[in-house]
């Protein structure tokens, strides 16, 4: 697919945003293209990286946690681009390649210990029904307090409509990144 919504050059951004999205990306790499992308809408981009950021920053729940919930959201959407930038981050939260490969698979592979299966279905029944089954939330709440419960929430949703600006504006993931493994189906797989 070719980009719908290209990645903008410097000299087409607002001064201010050219300002802000280099500020957006780690150490020696580029801003996130969603970011560069979302920066065509400027009025948008500085509150969407303080809602962004304090997810990222300011959220109680583990980092791995975290990376396990966006990648099923991910694998779910579909989105090559944000299941690549997430695999660097979940190896970071020290989750394994084969780990990594299982979220594709959903909650019923792999070794999940029972509070990581609930993040994965957490995960897909969001998506599917936009509403958590009652036994997925027991478990849950058995482990999380309410604080990581509403972020679990805020997590799934993030990263959807990151998916969606992904998928739909036609953004790549870096070839040097993890791509979306080919299994029988990128969307909505789950047991």
């Amino acid at each position: 697919m070719s980009a719908r919504i290209p990645v903008p050059a410097v000299d087409e951004l607002r001064a201010d945003v050219a300002e802000l999205l280099p500020l957006t990306a780690p150490t020696g790499r580029e801003p996130a293209r969603t970011m560069a992308v979302l920066a065509r809408q400027p009025d948008l981009l500085s509150p969407f990286l303080s809602w962004a950021a304090a997810l990222v920053l300011n959220g109680v729940l583990p980092k791995r946690d975290h990376e396990l919930l966006a990648l099923r959201v991910a694998w779910n959407c579909g989105s090559p681009f944000e299941w690549s930038e997430h695999v660097e981050f979940a190896r970071t939260a020290g989750l394994t390649d084969d780990e990594i490969a299982a979220i594709a698979c959903g909650p019923a592979a792999g070794s999940w210990i029972v509070h990581e299966a609930a993040l994965l279905r957490v995960a897909d029944e969001l998506q599917a029904e936009y509403d958590a089954a009652d036994e997925t939330w027991d478990v849950l709440a058995a482990r999380y307090d309410v604080s990581q419960l509403v972020e679990i929430i805020f997590v799934v949703g993030q990263y959807t409509l990151l998916s969606m600006v992904a998928n739909c504006a036609g953004i790549e993931p870096e070839p040097v990144l993890q791509p979306l493994p080919e299994l029988d189906s990128p969307q909505g797989s789950s047991d």
